[in-house]
């Protein structure tokens, strides 16, 4: 059965989401099996909830090395290379995105590729049998909160974008469903789902044995996060309830950590690889096995820099994890992460900023930097740090900055009340929503929440302005002129729109 279930899922989630012409669409696979004869028992279910939580690792999807539609579309990283693969990355950071880029469409895919493996076992989860009862609906959350975490990635990133909550079995069915969903429509299905994890029997925090999946903490956490993005970026008539609902689910998050204070958690310990399973900090992350060829972490190794030792056993020859001066001036003086995240590599070809972020120079490693990093996609400073967006939002600006400082006194840093005396923080962050978005910046820098920040924290219109008002130089060979509006969101992929150019409209400006 191991071997039919990836077939199965490949074929479906091509059936669904992919860039296959519709001729390939009404093919028959000989070596398919229906998916009913494919699962048969608990332990059928099992493996394929594995396999829902395999694809995230995708370098495509939102694994480690899926920076490149969220620190490199952001401020923090910069591609100076505009040659290799015919250019398509270097798209991303210089705000030169066309429907075509392939990476695009793989990006596009691999979101949509648990929502179908989702699907899948959802539609006949309920005819299976389970020696405890409980199994079944745990897993069932847990699918629910997978579905919606990527649909909240589509949804940030497009835009409207198609709808799917069923397995899909027809190519009838698939061209039905091929259109695209309001914004609108796509959040209440995320909440919907979210609304059920949050009421389920999942733990409300995984123990060290099963780190890696889904928790109420999480679950929690994602729902508070989704409506803080709502109020922020939907109609301004439902942004007092939609910032509310967002404090409501936020502080239950809060609620359900398991230690006194950020500051008993020291920073460098949230990225430690042998202590990833029982930091408290960590709400939801992707687990990597370190040691396996097939299943261990790059990071570290792939962010070293040429005459470097700090992050792996990996004898580089290159720059390294890159990012802009932009990002390096943004890190304060005395900051305890600015030694942790970056340092300067002194070699003649690099001298230059590089990612130290992510370590590991274990023996198990090794040489060949078969690394044990975990990929964090949701911690409690995020969570903080969103308590005080959302409380700023709501007026209550003492208790953000009460959150703003839990972060700051961990870091190391003066509370924000000093830093008002101070004429050059004023002069960068002169609001205390500019404030908190310097805070996240350096807090969760090479995390993979930056652009995701700036779309949350302005509008397209004060986002090209943000954008354009910073220093070229700071931004190496990708002009920041070119941001306009439509930059926004990433196109629709042009073979998404080639289905049905009628219902699968390209978002303007492209």
């Amino acid at each position: 059965m191991r071997k039919i279930i990836p077939i199965t899922f490949g074929i479906l989630s091509l059936v669904c989401f992919s860039a296959c012409s519709k001729s390939f669409l009404e093919q028959t696979n000989p070596n398919s099996v229906s998916v009913d004869r494919g699962f048969q028992s608990e332990t059928d279910i099992t493996n394929g909830v594995y396999g829902v939580y395999q694809a995230l690792r995708s370098s495509n999807c939102i694994g480690e090395g899926a920076s490149l539609w969220t620190d490199d579309r952001s401020d923090d990283v910069n591609s100076t290379d505009n040659q290799s693969n015919n250019g398509e990355p270097f798209q991303f950071t210089s705000f030169s995105l066309v429907p075509s880029n392939t990476y695009l469409q793989r990006h596009w895919t691999a979101l949509y590729t648990p929502i179908s493996r989702a699907n899948l076992i959802l539609s006949v989860i309920g005819k299976i049998s389970f020696t405890v009862e409980a199994t079944r609906t745990q897993y069932i959350a847990e699918l629910k909160f997978i579905r919606a975490l990527m649909y909240f990635n589509l949804v940030r990133e497009f835009g409207a974008v198609p709808l799917v909550t069923d397995r899909l079995t027809s190519t009838e069915q698939v061209s039905a469903l091929t259109f695209r969903a309001t914004r609108e429509k796509v959040y209440a299905q995320i909440i919907a789902d979210l609304k059920e994890v949050i009421t389920s029997n999942l733990p409300a925090v995984q123990s060290a044995a099963s780190k890696g999946k889904v928790s109420l903490q999480a679950a929690n956490g994602l729902l508070g996060q989704v409506y803080l993005t709502m109020g922020a970026t939907l109609d301004a008539a439902d942004a007092t309830a939609n910032f509310n609902n967002a404090k409501t689910y936020l502080m239950a998050c809060y609620n359900q950590k398991t230690f006194t204070s950020l500051s008993d958690i020291p920073y460098a310990d949230v990225f430690d690889v042998n202590k990833k399973n029982t930091n408290p900090e960590i709400i939801f992350q992707i687990s990597y096995k370190q040691g396996d060829p097939a299943y261990s972490s790059r990071i570290a190794a792939s962010n070293q820099a040429k005459g470097e030792t700090i992050n792996s056993l990996v004898v580089s020859t290159g720059a390294g994890g890159t990012l802009t001066n932009d990002l390096q001036k943004e890190f304060e003086t005395g900051d305890l992460r600015t030694t942790f995240s970056i340092k300067y590599a002194a070699a003649a070809s690099v001298q230059s900023y590089f990612i130290t972020k992510y370590r590991d120079i274990s023996a198990t490693a090794g040489n060949l930097g078969y690394g044990g990093n975990d990929y964090i996609i949701m911690r409690y400073a995020d969570i903080i740090l969103n308590l005080a967006e959302v409380n700023m939002y709501l007026n209550d600006n003492a208790t953000a900055i009460q959150y703003l400082n839990m972060v700051r006194t961990r870091a190391g840093m003066p509370l924000y009340a000093a830093m008002l005396t101070n004429p050059a923080y004023v002069a960068r962050y002169p609001t205390l929503k500019m404030a908190i978005l310097h805070e996240r910046r350096v807090e969760l820098a090479f995390e993979h929440h930056r652009w995701h920040d700036l779309t949350r924290f302005f509008t397209a219109a004060d986002l090209v302005t943000y954008i354009r008002s910073k220093s070229q130089v700071d931004y190496n060979n990708s002009p920041l002129t070119n941001c306009t509006t439509k930059d926004y969101f990433f196109p629709v992929p042009l073979n998404e729109v080639k289905l049905d150019p009628e219902k699968m409209i390209q978002n303007p400006g492209y």
